[in-house]
């Protein structure tokens, strides 16, 4: 779009040039003076070229940056390091000062009267030029600070946090009785990761054939082709085409995409810890800070959670989906973390701490068991680390 954009410039300007003002404006100027079309394209080539160059080193860094990211961190992350906004908007730009160039270079004929050199549209290279190198500075140091393990952790945090903050409510018990009506299995259509359903247009279908609907399995889970996911309920007969629709409505597809579910960001967050933590790069310091982000995700955790029922406009709970609960997350993240770095002292201590606090802003002593459990265990390996 950007590279569009500036094709559009160029032609703009080019009308600008050749205009009956663009003409009489360079002939007013002196400074604006270009009369030679053999420098006029030698500027306009020179130009073109240092910005592939500057292009292609830019490229070259993303790759690297990302290379490096797969390989001491997770390639779960890529993802959002491949989507970011400003590299794609810098990177637009060089391209679309590339494409300006190239389309400049075609129009400059030799004619002795320098009005017909578009002397306005070459100025206006220079200072993309010129705009192009403080880009790519600025650049160079984006580049380095996003490929940081804390920019890293800090991003998949907010990412994760934003999508909780959008689809969690407050923790309530909720039941269903539609085991009493006609009900017809839905089996998967195909061996794939299930990444949940287009809520509103099922729910909508629901109520419009008066339909109750129960998935199996939660978000992200990998479901082999012909498994039971998903029962319908009806007081009545239910069709094939219903069964179709619905099945239709489920999505199946690779990925750890955060704004889907935010238990995919406890994941990644954990591989983080783990991969720090592996004797290839023994970083305990990385794993800490991926633990601080996951207990300030699952404080938020302990008092909401993903509506396990969807309600239509009556309140009549019309579809159900299994969710990941508090202690389900907290030792899917903290098991495995504990397992790799039990023995590091560090995170000995900082794991105590962490579960110290949270213990602490559990009023109702909700979670007091599996906190007490695992202090215990921490003093135990504390207590024989020391002998």
């Amino acid at each position: 779009m950007i590279a569009v954009g500036f094709l559009f410039l160029s032609w703009i300007m080019l009308v600008l040039d050749f205009s009956p003002f663009g003409k009489e404006l360079k002939s007013s100027l002196s400074w604006l003076s270009l009369k030679d079309a053999g420098t006029a394209r030698t500027i306009i080539s020179t130009v073109a070229g240092a910005i592939i160059s500057l292009t292609v080193f830019s490229f070259s860094m993303v790759m690297i940056v990302l290379n490096q990211a797969a390989s001491q961190m997770s390639n779960r992350v890529l993802n959002s390091m491949i989507e970011n906004r400003f590299q794609q908007v810098i990177l637009g730009i060089y391209i679309g000062t590339i494409v300006y160039a190239l389309f400049l270079l075609s129009t400059i004929r030799d004619i002795s009267s320098g009005i017909y050199v578009p002397t306005l549209s070459i100025y206006l290279l220079i200072l993309l030029t010129v705009i192009d190198i403080f880009l790519f500075i600025y650049f160079l140091d984006y580049v380095t600070q996003t490929v940081k393990y804390e920019t890293v952790i800090d991003r998949v945090r907010k990412q994760t946090f934003k999508t909780m903050e959008k689809d969690f409510e407050l923790i309530k018990n909720q039941s269903f009785n539609w085991k009493h009506l006609l009900s017809r299995e839905i089996k998967a259509q195909k061996s794939d990761y299930f990444q949940g359903f287009n809520e509103k247009r099922l729910l909508d279908y629901c109520v419009e054939n008066d339909l109750y609907v129960s998935f199996y399995f939660r978000q992200g889970t990998f479901i082999l082709e012909d498994t039971p996911c998903i029962r319908v309920y009806k007081k009545d007969e239910i069709t094939d085409d219903q069964l179709k629709t619905i099945s239709d409505s489920a999505d199946f597809f690779s990925g750890q995409p955060i704004d889907r579910s935010a238990d995919y960001g406890f994941n990644q967050l954990a591989e983080i810890a783990l991969k720090a933590l592996s004797p290839g790069i023994n970083d305990p310091a990385t794993a800490v800070l991926s633990l601080h982000a996951i207990f300030a995700l699952l404080q938020f955790k302990m008092t909401h959670e993903l509506p396990a029922f969807l309600y239509d406009d009556e309140k009549t709970p019309r579809i159900y989906r299994p969710t990941s609960n508090f202690t389900q997350n907290f030792e899917k993240c903290v098991v495995p973390i504990w397992n790799y770095g039990k023995e590091d002292q560090y995170i000995q201590t900082q794991l105590f701490g962490m579960i110290t606090q949270i213990q602490k802003l559990d009023s109702e002593n909700h979670f007091r068991e599996l906190f007490e459990t695992w202090l215990r265990k921490i003093e135990i390996e504390k207590q024989s680390f020391c002998n």
